[in-house]
């Protein structure tokens, strides 16, 4: 019975944070290497291996908390045109939706991203970007419960008024983000990317309740730098491994980890894909996958390892990442094949 209580109490604390701090940490996907123009606008148009790339990105979590769970979604597209002097351009958009809980707390997110790419000689690349966008955020506060409802036995709904009033609860605003990569190729077997990227550099409003002296409303800007390689040991292996760091307010995230691309039919038109990450303080987190000619499918499963596996048990979210890319005329030459490490030759 105690251990319900504290799980309920758990929930409702959780049911309020969501509205008095609506400027926490930003979405985000364990699989930030398969949501590149969320991860930076500067990958816009940055594929190593191909001419354009289209994702789309599932993630779903808390569900052994929730009996409606957390669920966010994006699709994406990019594409590289105007090449010219070792230089290109990169267009490209992203859309993202998420849903929190029995409150639908729905975040709608759409941007528009445009970055910069030049070769700086023949073994390294400089890329600037940034993209603008527009958020809209919602909450139906109908379904929800707080700790002052409790009556000792369970959740007076009835006792309205002391549940947040809100002042709107649906609210919009103009966000914008930038960013930039380098990118390392010394040969045909060994790549390496880092980059740096700030989001909400603008800082807009966000906020349902009226504003208030002393209390800053304003999104903090959250800075995010990743460094990512890629290294062809052989025609049958291929490691990749990834680090993560944003930070934002108080609240930070550290990711670490590698997988490894198994060549399964010698020609790279089928691809296992293995690995795990660590998420610090919070999760280990295994990945799979598969890659069949232009598709890539992975899955990663994040095990709590926090204090939260004991409400929990170590449930924590499972995510999908499905990408295509390709290249547009795979019988000319071009600077994919010189930029990263591939069991393909186009």
């Amino acid at each position: 019975m105690k251990k319900a209580f504290n799980k309920i109490a758990l929930l409702s604390i959780c049911s309020l944070c969501l509205l008095t701090r609506t400027w926490s940490q930003d979405l985000h996907f364990s699989q930030f290497m398969n949501s590149p123009l969320l991860t930076n606008p500067a990958n816009t148009g940055f594929i190593p291996d191909g001419d354009y790339r289209l994702g789309a990105n599932f993630r779903n979590q808390w569900s052994s908390l929730m009996a409606i769970p957390y669920k966010t979604i994006s699709a994406f597209g990019d594409v590289q045109v105007m090449e010219k002097d070792n230089g290109w351009l990169g267009v490209g958009g992203l859309i993202m939706r998420d849903v929190a809980g029995s409150g639908n707390l729905t975040a709608t997110r759409l941007y528009g991203s445009v970055a910069y790419h030049q070769m700086l000689n023949l073994g390294s690349l400089l890329s600037l970007g940034f993209n603008v966008g527009w958020a809209n955020k919602r909450i139906n506060t109908a379904n929800l419960t707080f700790p002052s409802q409790w009556n000792g036995k369970f959740f007076d709904v009835h006792q309205i008024g002391l549940a947040p009033q809100l002042a709107s609860n649906n609210i919009s605003y103009v966000d914008l983000q930038a960013g930039m990569n380098y990118a390392f190729f010394p040969n045909e077997n060994t790549y390496l990317n880092v980059g740096f990227s700030s989001h909400h550099i603008n800082r807009p409003k966000e906020s349902f309740f009226d504003p208030k002296q002393g209390i800053d409303n304003r999104i903090p800007v959250r800075h995010t730098a990743f460094v990512n390689g890629t290294f062809k040991l052989n025609d049958q292996w291929i490691i990749n491994p990834n680090s993560y760091v944003s930070l934002q307010a108080k609240s930070y995230e550290w990711l670490i980890g590698a997988n490894a691309h198994y060549n399964l039919s010698g020609d790279g038109e089928k691809v296992l894909i293995g690995g795990a990450y660590y998420r610090s303080g919070d999760a280990v987190i295994p990945m799979i996958g598969l890659g069949l000619k232009d598709y890539t499918f992975t899955f990663t499963y994040d095990a709590t390892i926090s204090t939260l596996q004991s409400y929990n048990n170590s449930r924590g979210a499972f995510e999908f990442s499905l990408i295509k890319q390709g290249v547009f005329d795979s019988y000319k030459g071009n600077r994919r094949e010189s930029i990263c490490p591939s069991f393909k030759n186009y």
